[in-house]
């Protein structure tokens, strides 16, 4: 099933062949609650409980081909959730490091994670917005909540020529996804955006807004 996936996928615009194929490797309907596996393979978000969502796929292929990743990077991940975006990204990446603030999501991920033989994949329990300071700096960063402004604490660990895709905006109001670069002088590029609805990154500070690009 995961295959018509990656094909359905690959129609709706999708062309890195790595996200395609681990679209299509990892099994969706292993990171949804029970009464939801039959929905699993659908593209639409679906609950997990604790007020939190799975993305649909197309948003999880589509930012995980934003980072532009080959294979040897480091990616901070802000909101594990259900653990699926991590598990997407570790076929992509060297190391992910994804932080989740609800414990029992946490820990959920990780049994799911270890369940399917992902070793590159660390879990941690905590406020994700402070990020992960101690294994800094990061080649990408990916932020699966909505935050009024990019969180510069985030913006400090990501590396020069990094990019990070993260949604922005109220969970009353419009959000929009951006996908912005860290240049090596530490100026923060907007490369490309669209509407989107996630759920609120709590814990977040004040943050900055990004620069258009002409």
């Amino acid at each position: 099933m995961s295959e018509t996936l990656a094909r359905d996928l690959e129609r709706m615009g999708i062309r890195d062949p790595r996200v395609l194929r681990a679209m299509a490797e990892i099994p969706r309907r292993l990171f949804v609650p029970e009464e939801f596996k039959e929905r699993a393979e659908g593209d639409h978000p679906l609950p997990i409980g604790f007020g939190q969502t799975i993305s649909q796929p197309f948003m999880v292929a589509w930012m995980s081909e934003a980072l532009e990743l080959r294979g040897a990077e480091r990616v901070l991940e802000v909101g594990t959730g259900s653990g699926y975006q991590a598990a997407v990204l570790s076929r992509l990446c060297a190391r992910v490091f994804t932080v989740e603030l609800v414990p029992e999501l946490a820990e959920r991920a990780r049994v799911t994670l270890a369940q399917l033989g992902i070793q590159n994949v660390e879990v941690r329990q905590g406020d994700g917005a402070a990020g992960w300071p101690e294994e800094a700096p990061f080649d990408g960063v990916m932020v699966t909540a909505a935050a009024l402004r990019i969180p510069p604490v985030l913006l400090d660990q990501l590396t020069p020529g990094g990019r990070m895709v993260i949604p922005i905006g109220a969970a009353w109001d419009v959000q929009h996804v951006h996908l912005v670069r860290k240049d090596l002088r530490g100026a923060v590029e907007d490369l490309e955006r669209f509407a989107v609805r996630f759920v609120p990154l709590r814990g977040a500070e004040d943050g900055v807004e990004p620069e258009r690009l002409p």
